[in-house]
C-alpha cells in the first residue's frame, strides 16, 4: 500500500518500520530543540508530517513498547485515530506517566503508527435486542480463569 506524505517542516523524518515484520511505523518528533514533559503531565509532540490515507482506512497510534516501559511515555489518549480525511499535521499528545521529567529529543521515536482498514456502520434503532446467554452481564461477568 503506498500512502501519500507531505513534509511539513524539513527536519521531518518519514515514518519507518523497525523490522521486515513490524505492524507499526515509527513516528519522530519533529520539534526544535527538547520538549520536558513533567510528571503526570501531557505535551503534544509534532512530527512535521501529514498523511493522505486511503478511504476505508485509519491511521491508529499507539505507545512505542520501550518508551512506554523504560520511561513511562505513551499517548495520552491511549490510541489516537488518525482518519484517512484528515490532512493536518499528525501530532503525539504524550503522557508522562512517571515521577520524573522525560524529554524528548528531535527526531526521537514517539510513537507507532498502524494503518488498518476499518469499516463504517449503519446504525439500526430497535426496541428489542437479539437475547443471548450473557445478556447485559458487565465487568467480570464472564469470570477470571
Amino acid at each position: 500500500m503506498k500512502v501519500n506524505i507531505k513534509m511539513l517542516n524539513p527536519n521531518a523524518v518519514i515514518p519507518s518500520y523497525g523490522s521486515e515484520f513490524a505492524a507499526g511505523a515509527d513516528l519522530y518528533a519533529c520539534i526544535s530543540g527538547e520538549i520536558t514533559i513533567l510528571p503526570h503531565s501531557t505535551e503534544v509532540i509534532p512530527t512535521g508530517i501529514a498523511l493522505e490515507l486511503p478511504v476505508g482506512y485509519a491511521g491508529l497510534i499507539y505507545a512505542r513498547s520501550g518508551l512506554a516501559t523504560k520511561r513511562g511515555l505513551a499517548p495520552a489518549n491511549k490510541v489516537g485515530v488518525v482518519d484517512c480525511d484528515y490532512r493536518g499535521e499528525v501530532k503525539v499528545a504524550l503522557l508522562n506517566h512517571s515521577d520524573i521529567p522525560q524529554t524528548v529529543s528531535q527526531g526521537e521515536r514517539i510513537a507507532q503508527l498502524v494503518i488498518t482498514p476499518y469499516i463504517t456502520a449503519e446504525f439500526v434503532l430497535l426496541d428489542e435486542l437479539s437475547q443471548t446467554a450473557r445478556g447485559g452481564g458487565g465487568f467480570g461477568s464472564t469470570g477470571l480463569k
